[in-house]
């Protein structure tokens, strides 16, 4: 499916916004992968810079948004709200560079290169999941360069995550709790 947003759009279905909402372009998406473009890797005051310059590890966080915008999607096509979910750990990650703000231009390895925008392309494709969790493989790249590859759990069955209707329910019954004047034991 192919769903033209930009990055305001991108920043209306995910939870950051301003400049935290690393991606600028949707490219296309459908049940099991996305594939979205950044361009902002070299702006010295990305919120993600330190002293170092943009470290790739950032990629991380972009491949993370690239998740939450195609969860939001799914949910978005099916009708339902969108759920938030959380990044809960991060596997199998491979960088292939150590920095982005300094990677080659477009066009600087010759004419074929020209061609290739100067952007990073990221792409997520869910590998498993229910309706609590979500495995993602990614991959970044910038042009035809391999960046980043990994895989990223997704947990959406916590508490914030869970309809109103559960979250608010009476709790299940409890067992009794001692007496408050009991002697404590001693460690």
């Amino acid at each position: 499916m192919t769903t033209p947003l930009d990055r305001d759009g991108i920043a209306e279905l995910i939870p950051h916004s301003g400049p935290m909402c690393l991606l600028h372009r949707l490219v296309q998406w459908d049940l099991q992968q996305i594939v979205c473009l950044a361009n902002n890797h070299r702006d010295p005051v990305h919120p993600l810079r330190s002293r170092s310059g943009l470290l790739a590890s950032a990629l991380i966080e972009y491949a993370a948004q690239a998740m939450a915008l195609h969860g939001a999607l799914i949910g978005r096509a099916a009708g339902l709200p969108v759920r938030p979910g959380y990044l809960a750990s991060v596997r199998g990650t491979q960088l292939h560079v150590m920095t982005l703000h300094d990677l080659p231009q477009a066009g600087s390895a010759g004419p074929a290169a020209a061609a290739e925008p100067d952007e990073l392309r990221i792409s997520a494709t869910r590998q498993a999941g229910d309706e609590r969790q979500i495995l993602y493989a990614f991959t970044a790249h910038h042009g035809s360069r391999l960046l980043a590859e990994g895989r990223a759990a997704v947990v959406l069955n916590t508490p914030v995550s869970l309809p109103h209707a559960l979250r608010d329910a009476p709790p299940q019954e409890q067992p009794p709790t001692p007496p408050q004047d009991l002697p404590r034991a001693l460690p």
